[in-house]
């Protein structure tokens, strides 16, 4: 039987899980670009198409920033798990 624990800590599987997000984001940012306009070319035409591309701009910098958070406290807690607590008695 292996000494590896069958299942993943908290810690380490929300950042495995995060880390798949950020893969998976630029291919929905691309599906959401292009499946509108081939939906409706009529619609988002010009303007609409200019409002339609700096609006998802400006959603996928608040969601890259806010994956990027999370992913920087998902590693801070994988590291503090990780990390065998000091023993105050042992000074």
């Amino acid at each position: 039987m292996p000494d590896r624990p069958l299942f993943l800590e908290r810690a380490s599987f929300h950042r495995r899980r995060l880390g798949d997000a950020a893969r998976v984001l630029p291919v929905v940012t691309m599906l959401l670009l292009l499946v509108p306009i081939w939906w409706m070319p009529g619609v988002l035409s010009y303007a609409g198409g200019a409002v339609w591309l700096f609006g998802l701009w400006a959603v996928l910098i608040v969601a890259v920033w806010a994956l990027h958070r999370a992913l920087l406290r998902a590693e801070d807690a994988t590291l503090r798990a990780d990390t065998p607590p000091e023993d105050p008695d042992a000074l």
